[in-house]
This record gives C-alpha cells, structure tokens and sequence, in this order.
C-alpha cells in the first residue's frame, strides 16, 4: 500500500503522458470535497464544498478548500464538475467563481438548481451552466467526461469517468447502492461492469462508511418508524433534517398524509431547497398538504408537522432557536414530539446533544438515531464496496472522502479484493497523484490549508486568532491598565484590574493588585520605561498569578499609558 509522506516537497514536472489529481479537500475530513485533475497543461475540478466549523473552531461560519495553488492557473480550468448537490460538494463554488467567474458549471439538473440560488446570493453573474444526465458524454479540453447514474441521499448524484490519453478514471461521488430507492433510481452496476470491461486505471472511492460492515440499510425501512411516531403523537411533531435531503422530507411529506396532518418548512434553506426540488420534480407534494410557515398558528397541534433544518445542532439553524426558545414563530410546549432524522457529523456531537437537553428542557419528546430508526446513510458500507472494486476491478484505487480511518478501511477493502497493495494510494489533502504508465503514486504535495469564512471576511482569520478566541471563550480575559508619568516613568493611576468570564466578584484581584505595583515600581527603578516591556512585566507577574491560584489561562491584555 502506498503511504503518505509527511516530508514531500513540491510535486515535479507532470510528464505529458500523466495525468495528475491533487485533492484540496476531503482526505482527512468529511466535507470540503474538491479533487482538481490536470492532463497536457489544463485543469477539471471534481466538486467544490465546504467543511462545517467544530467547536473548537468559535465564530467561523464555513471552511473553504484552499485555492493558493490554483490562483496561478485560473486560466487552465475547463470546467467544474460536480457529483451532487450537498453542501460539501457545491458549497465553496461561489468563492471560487469570485477568484474566475466564467468557468463552466456541470452537474445535473437539480445539482445546478441548487447551485444557482447559491450563486445568486452571492450576486454572481451567470456562467455557462452544462445540465447532464446519467449516459450523457462531454469533453472539456482533454478530458472526456462520461456520468453514470448513482444513489445517494439525494436525487440526480452521479458519478464521473474521465477519459484521457492517460488512462481512464472513474469517480464515484457520494453513493450507495439501496435497490429499493424512493425514487427508483439506482447505482448504475451495469455503467460501472461496462467502464470496468473498458478498463478504468484509477478509481476514487466513497470511504465514509468503509468501517461499517454489510450493506448500508434502505430508505423504507425508515417509512414503519416514522409511521409509528406519527401514531403516537398526539401533538405537534417537528422533523429535523438536511435541508437538501429530499428522500427524507419526501417520506416526512406521505406519512403526513396518511395521518392527516399538514407540513410546513421551517428554516431559509429548507424552504428554499424543498421549494426547487418541488418546482423540477423530485418531491411530490400532494395538493393541500404543505402550508405556509407564516399560517402555522391557524391549525391545531395535532393537525402539523413541522419540517426543520438544525439536524447538527448548528447555533443559528432553526432547530437550535427553538431548543433554546428564540425563534419567532414556533414554541415547544408539553408533549410535543422532535425527530432528529439525520446522522451525527463527526465533530457535531456535543452540539447536537445540547439541542437535545434543549428540547427536553422545554418538554418535548425526542426520537434520535440513538433510540430509533430515523435515518439511514447515504453511503455504501463495506460489503458494497466490495461489489464494486469485484465488477469494476480497477488497476488502481484511490479512497476518498472521509477520515484517515475511513481511508484506511477503504484501502484495505480494495486490497481484499485483489487489488495490488502498491497500487492503493493512501493520500491527504494536498498530495499529489500521478498516473503515469498505467501506475499511480504519490510524487508530492501542495500547500493545503483551512480557509475560514468569518461574516464577510474569507481568509483572514488565522489559526492564532481561531486560538485566541477559543482562549477567550473558554478562559475569559484579564485587563490592566496602568498610567505612568513620560518623563519619570513614576506609575501615576492603577494598575485597574477588569476581567470577563473569569470572575464574578473582581474583589478577586486585590492580592494581584499590590504585586503588579510592586513589579512595575521595582521595573521602573531598573531604568525599564518602554511601555511595551511594562506591558510584558504586568503580562508576566498576572499570568504566574493567575496560573497558581487560580489553575485559569485567561487572555491577558495589558495597556500602560503615558502621561
């Protein structure tokens, strides 16, 4: 098996035989999914999403694939392809369209409607969009695209094989292979079998549930439990999902109607979401069901189901609002039912598990993967990941979206099956691949790092703010502020002593008080007048202080003035 190298150095030369793939996000994380390939000088993308912030990230809204090594090269894509239309995978082509706004979009049709309302959020002009379908056959330059139709948790997912003269390569995109789909359509083994006949040289792979073993479990199995908690419940029921998830909100949408209740979006993207895929055709809507979430008061309890985006517990969605009874419209009362119908995101789970207190707080019942069939995956789980490397049988595999676990697990599965061990590339983010002569190695590495979309703000905060604000979140702050006189450098007020999120009572500071004075006095007399080192004796004596009472580590801000 080939392993990454923490000690690469700038990839080489592509040979003009080679085809090159560096993924810039998606190895080594769930989300953030962008692979760029490169053939006889110019450049496809596969996908262009985004990663959801941790706690351990405070105040940044998305994460952004790091563009450095393509701003160069703007100039070389021929297109963007994208597999589906999930955040991960649309979610960072508005900021690449900012760097080139016309390069060409291609993806399904309900991939590219929901691109579009991203686009024009953004106020991005129109670029030349490319609707494909499962058998359809495009060429960008070098790269002569063919898509296969794949199942996924949502409708129109497609995978993509890139034909060039150096080889054939096959990417998947996020798939599973439910033969019981909601919307009858399934991955197609056959397109895969036939590629595979044809030879495919390099496959990238779904790793996300490469550890789960056996065959991931089919959407209808969750129609019997939703039923049964429609049946139980007697008041409002709110469901909480993805808010592209349209297989879900489709069975929420037929169990409301077998038990006589209507549905109401609650949350911009849902409603913006579920709106487009009801306008092309993939939700089916029976007349009268949906009501606008404005008219919720006009209809009892019991006669509502509410459908929600906040699934991952994130602060501002709709979900966390009624948890914490901040949102406008809807009230938790007494009884009232909540199903958290998606998956936990590694990384969100104490965020979700704060919702769930929340709404436990405020009375309701909560149905969870924890307690209930709620949600199935949207990913293939080992055992179909072995029929795939077995009917495409590629010459090299690459694994791809997902953890370092993930990876590993998904390599070691191509190998079961036969695929040489050396040629099953296990990379990161930012390592380069080449397929050069029919082998594919790793030869070296671009630099690859988190981009952080604060507000407004792209790229401009760095880890050491990210560090101070989780300091300041988790430690609070200590200010001190001291006048000294310019000419004696005689301290003339304070030192005056504030703190947030550290302590209640700032009678707490009176033992700091005299020592801080002390220090300064005894620095001053030292011939010490620089207000910068001033600043760093109160940063040292309040900083050993605090550490040895109190076992804190606050953010110390010290300002000295002269007068």
């Amino acid at each position: 098996m080939s392993h990454p190298h923490p000690e690469l150095s700038p990839p080489p030369r592509l040979p003009r035989n080679g085809l090159r793939v560096t993924a810039l996000g998606g190895l080594g994380e769930i989300g953030r999914n962008m692979t760029v390939l490169e053939h006889q000088g110019r450049l496809l993308i596969i996908d262009c999403g985004v990663l959801f912030p941790e706690e351990h990230q405070p105040g940044i809204d998305l994460i952004l694939p790091d563009f450095d090594s393509l701003r160069s090269r703007l100039g070389d894509i021929e297109a963007i392809v994208l597999t589906h239309g999930h955040e991960d995978h649309i979610g960072g082509v508005p900021y690449l369209l900012r760097e080139r706004g016309d390069i060409p979009l291609v993806g399904s049709q309900l991939t590219l409607a929901l691109l579009d309302a991203k686009t024009r959020e953004h106020r991005l002009k129109d670029t030349a969009r490319h609707v494909v379908a499962e058998g359809d056959r495009l060429a960008f330059g070098p790269f002569a695209c063919e898509f296969v139709a794949v199942n996924h948790s949502i409708p129109d997912a497609l995978a993509v094989a890139v034909r060039t003269d150096a080889g054939l390569l096959l990417h998947t995109g996020d798939f599973k292979m439910d033969q019981l789909p909601l919307d009858g359509r399934i991955t197609d083994l056959r397109g895969f079998a036939r590629l595979g006949e044809e030879g495919v040289d390099l496959m990238l792979v779904d790793s996300t549930n490469a550890e789960v073993p056996g065959f991931t479990t089919s959407e209808r199995d969750i129609a019997p439990v939703l039923d049964l908690v429609f049946h139980s419940s007697t008041q409002r029921i709110i469901v909480a999902c993805f808010a592209s998830h349209v297989h879900r909100v489709q069975q929420v949408m037929d169990a409301a109607v077998r038990h006589g209740r209507k549905v109401a979006y609650v949350g911009r993207s849902m409603v913006r979401n579920m709106g487009i895929a009801g306008d092309l055709g993939y939700l089916t809507v029976p007349p009268g069901v949906l009501v606008d979430g404005r008219d919720m008061s006009d209809f009892r309890p019991d006669e509502l189901v509410l459908v929600s985006t906040g699934s991952q517990g994130e602060p501002m969605s709709a979900l966390s609002r009624i948890a914490h009874r901040t949102h406008d419209k809807v009230h938790l009362e007494e009884g009232d039912t909540v199903v958290l119908a998606s998956s936990l995101v590694p990384g969100n789970e104490n965020a979700v598990y704060r919702v769930i207190n929340g709404l436990v707080r405020c009375g309701a019942r909560v149905v969870h993967t924890g307690n209930a069939l709620v949600h199935v995956s949207g990913h293939a789980s080992a055992g179909e990941l072995l029929y795939c490397y077995n009917i495409v049988k590629p010459r090299n595999v690459l694994p791809v979206h997902g953890e370092l676990r993930h990876l590993k697990a998904n390599a070691d599965l191509a190998i079961a099956t036969g695929v040489p061990a050396q040629r099953v590339v296990r990379a990161e983010d930012g390592m380069v691949v080449d397929l050069v002569d029919g082998r594919a190695a790793v030869v070296g590495k671009v630099d690859c790092g988190y981009v952080f979309v604060d507000g407004s703000s792209v790229g401009d905060i760095t880890e050491s703010e990210l560090k101070d604000r989780r300091i300041l979140g988790e430690e609070g702050f200590i200010t001190v502020i001291a006048v000294v006189d310019s000419n004696t450098g005689k301290i003339l007020n304070g030192p005056e002593i504030t703190a947030r999120g550290f302590a209640e009572d700032d009678s707490v500071f009176e033992e700091l008080r005299p020592r801080l004075e002390d220090a300064l006095t005894q620095a001053v007399q030292d011939g010490v007048d620089d207000t910068y080192q001033l600043q760093q004796v109160i940063r040292r004596v309040t900083g050993r202080w605090v550490s040895g009472r109190h076992r804190r580590r606050p953010m110390i801000i010290p300002v000295v003035l002269e007068a």
